[in-house]
Protein backbone atom coordinates (compact mmCIF):
# COMPACT_ATOMS: atom_id res chain seq x y z
CA UNK A 1 0.00 0.00 0.00
CA UNK A 2 1.38 3.41 -0.95
CA UNK A 3 1.89 6.36 1.33
CA UNK A 4 -0.66 9.13 1.44
CA UNK A 5 0.40 12.77 1.11
CA UNK A 6 0.69 13.36 4.86
CA UNK A 7 2.87 10.27 5.28
CA UNK A 8 5.10 11.40 2.43
CA UNK A 9 5.48 14.84 3.99
CA UNK A 10 6.40 13.22 7.31
CA UNK A 11 9.05 11.04 5.66
CA UNK A 12 10.54 14.02 3.80
CA UNK A 13 10.61 16.02 7.06
CA UNK A 14 12.28 13.13 8.93
CA UNK A 15 14.92 12.63 6.24
CA UNK A 16 15.49 16.40 5.97
CA UNK A 17 16.15 16.52 9.71
CA UNK A 18 18.68 13.70 9.40
CA UNK A 19 20.33 15.35 6.39
CA UNK A 20 20.64 18.70 8.18
CA UNK A 21 22.83 17.06 10.87
CA UNK A 22 24.68 14.72 8.52
CA UNK A 23 28.19 14.84 7.17
CA UNK A 24 27.90 11.71 5.04
CA UNK A 25 25.24 9.89 3.04
CA UNK A 26 25.95 6.51 1.45
CA UNK A 27 23.53 4.55 -0.74
CA UNK A 28 23.63 0.88 -1.72
CA UNK A 29 21.48 -1.52 -3.73
CA UNK A 30 20.01 -4.21 -1.53
CA UNK A 31 18.18 -6.53 -3.99
CA UNK A 32 18.07 -10.17 -2.92
CA UNK A 33 19.06 -9.67 0.71
CA UNK A 34 17.00 -11.64 3.23
CA UNK A 35 15.03 -9.79 5.89
CA UNK A 36 17.12 -11.38 8.66
CA UNK A 37 20.29 -10.04 7.09
CA UNK A 38 18.83 -6.55 6.82
CA UNK A 39 17.87 -6.75 10.49
CA UNK A 40 21.52 -7.51 11.38
CA UNK A 41 22.63 -4.58 9.22
CA UNK A 42 20.17 -2.27 10.98
CA UNK A 43 21.43 -3.42 14.39
CA UNK A 44 25.01 -2.74 13.34
CA UNK A 45 23.97 0.72 12.09
CA UNK A 46 22.23 1.52 15.39
CA UNK A 47 25.41 0.66 17.30
CA UNK A 48 27.35 3.10 15.12
CA UNK A 49 24.72 5.88 15.41
CA UNK A 50 23.90 5.64 11.71
CA UNK A 51 20.41 6.37 10.33
CA UNK A 52 19.72 3.42 8.01
CA UNK A 53 16.49 3.10 6.09
CA UNK A 54 14.96 1.94 2.82
CA UNK A 55 13.22 4.97 1.32
CA UNK A 56 11.50 6.03 -1.86
CA UNK A 57 14.05 7.77 -4.05
CA UNK A 58 11.70 10.61 -4.98
CA UNK A 59 11.17 11.45 -1.31
CA UNK A 60 14.92 11.51 -0.66
CA UNK A 61 15.46 13.76 -3.69
CA UNK A 62 13.02 16.23 -2.14
CA UNK A 63 14.69 15.95 1.26
CA UNK A 64 18.21 16.69 -0.08
CA UNK A 65 17.10 19.58 -2.29
CA UNK A 66 19.05 22.71 -1.38
CA UNK A 67 21.44 20.80 0.90
CA UNK A 68 25.12 19.98 0.32
CA UNK A 69 23.92 16.52 -0.72
CA UNK A 70 21.78 17.76 -3.65
CA UNK A 71 24.27 16.47 -6.25
CA UNK A 72 23.69 12.92 -5.00
CA UNK A 73 20.16 13.01 -6.47
CA UNK A 74 21.48 11.91 -9.89
CA UNK A 75 22.55 8.55 -8.38
CA UNK A 76 19.24 7.77 -6.65
CA UNK A 77 17.77 5.09 -8.91
CA UNK A 78 16.75 1.53 -8.19
CA UNK A 79 16.07 -0.18 -4.88
CA UNK A 80 18.35 1.65 -2.43
CA UNK A 81 19.09 1.59 1.25
CA UNK A 82 20.20 4.94 2.68
CA UNK A 83 22.87 5.32 5.34
CA UNK A 84 23.15 8.79 6.91
CA UNK A 85 25.53 9.79 9.70
CA UNK A 86 26.90 12.81 11.52
CA UNK A 87 30.25 10.99 11.83
CA UNK A 88 32.12 11.45 8.53
CA UNK A 89 33.05 7.76 8.16
CA UNK A 90 30.41 5.79 10.11
CA UNK A 91 27.84 5.50 7.30
CA UNK A 92 30.48 4.34 4.82
CA UNK A 93 32.01 1.89 7.33
CA UNK A 94 28.70 0.21 8.19
CA UNK A 95 27.67 -0.43 4.57
CA UNK A 96 31.19 -1.27 3.39
CA UNK A 97 31.75 -3.84 6.15
CA UNK A 98 28.40 -5.45 5.41
CA UNK A 99 29.04 -5.43 1.65
CA UNK A 100 32.27 -7.38 2.25
CA UNK A 101 30.30 -10.08 4.09
CA UNK A 102 27.29 -10.14 1.74
CA UNK A 103 27.97 -9.49 -1.96
CA UNK A 104 24.24 -8.91 -2.57
CA UNK A 105 24.63 -5.46 -1.01
CA UNK A 106 26.27 -3.32 -3.69
CA UNK A 107 27.67 0.08 -2.77
CA UNK A 108 26.44 2.57 -5.32
CA UNK A 109 27.41 6.11 -4.32
CA UNK A 110 27.92 8.49 -1.45
CA UNK A 111 28.35 12.12 -0.63
CA UNK A 112 30.78 13.69 1.81
CA UNK A 113 31.66 17.38 2.22
CA UNK A 114 29.54 18.29 -0.77
CA UNK A 115 31.41 15.90 -3.07
CA UNK A 116 29.72 12.91 -4.69
CA UNK A 117 31.68 9.68 -4.27
CA UNK A 118 31.57 6.58 -6.44
CA UNK A 119 31.94 3.04 -5.05
CA UNK A 120 35.74 3.35 -4.80
CA UNK A 121 35.40 6.70 -3.05
CA UNK A 122 32.99 5.24 -0.49
CA UNK A 123 35.38 2.34 0.15
CA UNK A 124 38.27 4.79 0.60
CA UNK A 125 36.18 6.83 3.04
CA UNK A 126 35.32 3.65 4.96
CA UNK A 127 39.01 2.78 5.33
CA UNK A 128 39.71 6.00 7.25
CA UNK A 129 39.81 5.44 11.02
CA UNK A 130 36.86 6.86 12.94
CA UNK A 131 37.18 9.86 15.24
CA UNK A 132 37.24 7.61 18.32
CA UNK A 133 40.01 5.45 16.85
CA UNK A 134 42.09 8.53 16.01
CA UNK A 135 41.60 9.96 19.51
CA UNK A 136 42.68 6.64 21.05
CA UNK A 137 45.83 6.61 18.90
CA UNK A 138 46.59 10.21 19.83
CA UNK A 139 46.17 9.42 23.52
CA UNK A 140 48.53 6.45 23.14
CA UNK A 141 51.15 8.63 21.47
CA UNK A 142 50.82 11.29 24.17
CA UNK A 143 50.95 8.71 26.98
CA UNK A 144 54.05 6.84 25.72
CA UNK A 145 56.72 9.43 26.73
CA UNK A 146 55.19 9.87 30.19
CA UNK A 147 55.02 6.10 30.72
CA UNK A 148 58.62 5.71 29.53
CA UNK A 149 59.77 8.44 31.91
CA UNK A 150 57.95 6.76 34.83
CA UNK A 151 59.57 3.40 34.04
CA UNK A 152 63.01 5.05 33.83
CA UNK A 153 62.50 6.75 37.22
CA UNK A 154 61.40 3.44 38.75
CA UNK A 155 64.47 1.67 37.37
CA UNK A 156 66.75 4.46 38.64
CA UNK A 157 65.17 4.23 42.11
CA UNK A 158 65.72 0.44 42.21
CA UNK A 159 69.30 0.89 41.05
CA UNK A 160 70.00 3.42 43.79
CA UNK A 161 68.36 1.15 46.41
CA UNK A 162 70.60 -1.71 45.28
CA UNK A 163 73.71 0.47 45.41
CA UNK A 164 72.84 1.80 48.90
CA UNK A 165 72.29 -1.68 50.33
Amino acid sequence: MGLNLDDKKAVVAEVSAQVSNAQTIVVAEYSGIAVGSLTKLRAQARKSDVYLRVLKNTLVRRAVEGSPFADLAAHLTGPLIYSISADPVAAAKVLNEYAKADPKLVLKAGCYAGKVLDKAGVQALASIPSRDELLAKLLGVMKAPVAGFAVALGALAKQREGAAA
